[in-house]
């Protein structure tokens, strides 16, 4: 069981609205009736102490699209985990700037793990998070990049370990078969991380229904789970999920 366990809530901007898409489909998009910053502020009120957002905009764009919304979401209490979008040093230092604590780096994160690896020693391994969102395709876990639309070479069993032996402390790891689907997250995928990559504290994300759920991941070692859909929708709410 992790010793610190962390329930982080998500926001996924897209054009400035906050969005969920199903399995990272830009064409399978829901909207929500919400305001970015209220429901940060719903979320702090509730208890929680980061908050994880995404801008798919800057995804597929590769571009930091959303950074004002971000500037204005880290002028709350929450410690902010954001990405989507950063392709350079630079990109990371405005993040920094804009007041978020840890930057998700993704696509360039499988495309060029050297240069990560550098940005791991500039910055320090407390304010990058490795997002390694991955599928199974073909007998391996596949890292597809660019907001999840061309895979890429090199498998997670092949870069996780690399990143470990590198010093990286933080990694994000979607099963993007179960991203927005409800159906529960992969914690086979979660046992095989901490098996192949043991150092790396590991948040678990995707497909998260249940109170049952956040317990699981508790349970098999998480350094934490990122909640999207299900704190959308009023599956259980976030003091719930704090409670576990």
């Amino acid at each position: 069981m992790s010793e610190s366990f962390t329930v982080i809530p998500a926001i996924d901007l897209r054009e400035g609205q906050v969005v969920r898409l199903y399995q990272g489909d830009y064409d399978k998009q829901t909207s929500y009736a919400v305001d970015a910053l209220a429901l940060a502020q719903q979320y702090a009120v509730a208890g929680a102490q980061w908050l994880h957002v995404v801008d798919l905009d800057g995804a597929r764009s590769g571009r930091l699209d959303n950074l004002e919304i971000l500037r204005t979401l880290a002028q709350t209490s929450l410690r902010i985990q954001a990405g989507g979008g950063v392709r350079s040093a630079d990109d990371v230092q405005r993040l920094h700037q804009a007041g978020v604590e840890r930057v998700v780096v993704g696509s360039i994160a499988v495309r060029d793990p050297e240069r990560v690896a550098g940005w791991l020693t500039r910055f320090g391994p407390e304010r990058l998070t490795l997002a390694l969102d991955t599928r199974w395709r073909d007998a391996a876990w596949r890292l597809p990049s660019a907001g999840w639309t061309e895979d890429e070479e090199l498998t997670l069993d092949e870069l996780a370990p690399r990143y470990a032996g590198v010093g990286a402390r933080h990694l994000l790891c979607t099963d993007i078969d179960r991203d927005g689907t409800l159906s529960g997250p992969n914690m086979d995928l979660l046992a095989h991380l901490r098996e192949i990559a043991p150092s790396l504290a590991v948040q678990v994300s995707g497909g998260a229904r249940a109170l049952d759920d956040v317990r699981a991941a508790r349970q098999a070692g998480a350094a934490g789970i990122v909640l999207g859909r299900a704190l959308l929708e009023g599956r259980f709410s976030l003091g719930e999920a704090l409670s576990c």
